[in-house]
Order: structure tokens, then sequence, then C-alpha cells
């Protein structure tokens, strides 16, 4: 029985190191994040490109930092949405949203 508790607790410490490493390494990667009402997070970094044009990286993780949702905005140079790129937990492509400077 001693061996169960220890080999359990063991397993706890493993678990909660790993959550701390995977929190640290988003927090590290995403330069920004808010915490969401069911207990997880949601992380985004942004990357402005030569022409005005910005790209949104969005990451959503649950209370255990396992990624829920993982998705990518493009927004013109007057800052307006233009496409989404949903990649997790399905990848859609790209899709290009009216009225925002682009054809649909």
């Amino acid at each position: 029985a001693l061996f169960g508790r220890f080999t359990w607790v063991y397993c706890l410490d493993i678990r909660g190191e790993e959550f701390k490493a995977k929190k640290l390494r988003n927090e590290k990667k995403f330069a920004q994040w808010e915490d969401l009402p069911s207990s997880g997070r949601k992380y985004w970094h942004e990357v402005v490109g030569k022409f005005g044009f910005k790209a949104r990286y969005i990451k959503e993780v649950d209370e255990k930092e396992e990624t829920v949702r993982f998705r990518q905005e493009i927004y013109d140079s007057e800052g307006t949405l233009v496409e989404i790129h949903e990649k997790f937990p399905v990848d859609l492509g790209h899709r290009r949203l009216k009225g925002g400077g682009h054809e649909s």
C-alpha cells in the first residue's frame, strides 16, 4: 500500500511539473494572455508584415494547459479583420471575410 501511495504522489508531481513547464513555455512563446472563465487561458502573439498587415496567432488552452483551439487572424493595414485560419482542432483552411478589403 505504501508503494501505491508513493507512485500516486510521484505521478501527481510529474503532472504538476509538466503543467508548469507547459505554462512557462506558453508564456514565453506568446507575448500576451488572459484567463478565461472556463479556467483556461487565451494566449496570443502578433506579427506585423512589411505592408502594414498584421497576423495574430491565438492559442486557447484548458485548465491543464492542453491546447483546445489554435487559429491565425489576418488584419489589414487599417486594423480590420480580413481573414481567419482555424488550425486546431480541425484545420479549416483560410476563410476570407466579407467587407474586410478582399473579394470573397
